[in-house]
């Protein structure tokens, strides 16, 4: 059964903020990678400065990569990506400001005008020098095949377009996930601990203007004492959020 509360709130809506985090894609078989047996318990994290200045942490980067890519090449997305998706379809959306670096928001059809991947993505990688955007794909295999990593046609370091440890989030993402945040009317953190910062502090900017702030997650966040929190849901986002969306919307939908 559809929690009242939300429902209510995602009817009334109509300029609601996203933010996803990593409970929003476990579901679809992606791995919580900051969890305890997750890759960053397994394996020491290669610095922006180190991947640019080291062919041995290239190699170290991308030997990640390759174990990474096989917990995404079958992922599909999920019904909570399906619900977000349902809700931008009924304009109820302002933007989806996620964490998540898999690409399934973009696969459940989210327009990237409404999209802000404030991490990056694994679905494209970059070039460094001239920042050609190519499918990792191919790169992936060659290394894989050759365990050397892989150059760009210019010469230039090939990187997946993920934000690396050290590296500064792109100005253009925040400069946009702030602008929602001063439309908003409501705010929805999804399957996240809001611990990772300058991220986490995107719905707070909402938050801070006195809209409505729900999170939904299953376990502890960083956010669920601060006051602005007006709703705050404990479990799976999969089991609560698109049973909330389904009645929003026909609700929104019935004639009064």
């Amino acid at each position: 059964m559809a929690d009242a509360r939300l429902v209510e709130r995602l009817r009334d809506a109509r300029r609601i903020l996203i933010f996803c985090g990593a409970g929003v894609s476990t579901a679809s078989g992606i791995p919580d990678f900051r969890s305890p047996d997750g890759v960053w318990a397994r394996r020491r994290p290669v610095y922006y400065d180190d991947f640019m200045a080291s062919e041995d942490a290239r190699v170290e980067f991308w030997d990640l990569k390759l174990e990474i890519f096989e917990s995404y090449r079958d992922a599909k997305p999920n019904a909570v990506h399906h619900a977000i998706v349902a809700l931008e379809r009924a304009e109820k959306v302002i933007a989806v400001v996620t964490q998540n670096v898999d690409g399934l928001h973009r696969r459940a059809g989210t327009s990237p005008e409404r999209l802000v991947e404030v991490h990056g993505t694994d679905a494209l990688v970059e070039c460094q020098r001239c920042h050609a955007m190519s499918d990792p794909e191919s790169h992936l295999a060659h290394f894989r095949a050759t365990r050397r990593p892989p150059y760009c046609a210019c010469g230039g370091i090939l990187k997946s377009a993920t934000i690396s440890f050290g590296q500064p989030l792109r100005a253009a993402d925040l400069e946009r996930a702030a602008a929602a945040a001063s439309e908003a009317d409501l705010v929805l953190a999804l399957g996240s601990t809001l611990s990772v910062h300058p991220a986490a502090s995107i719905p707070l900017m909402a938050a801070g203007r006195g809209v409505p702030y729900v999170i939904v997650n299953r376990g502890p966040t960083e956010h669920d004492d601060h006051p602005s929190v007006t709703l705050r849901l404990e479990g799976d986002v999969t089991a609560i959020v698109p049973p909330a969306v389904d009645a929003a919307l026909m609700r929104a939908a019935a004639p009064r």
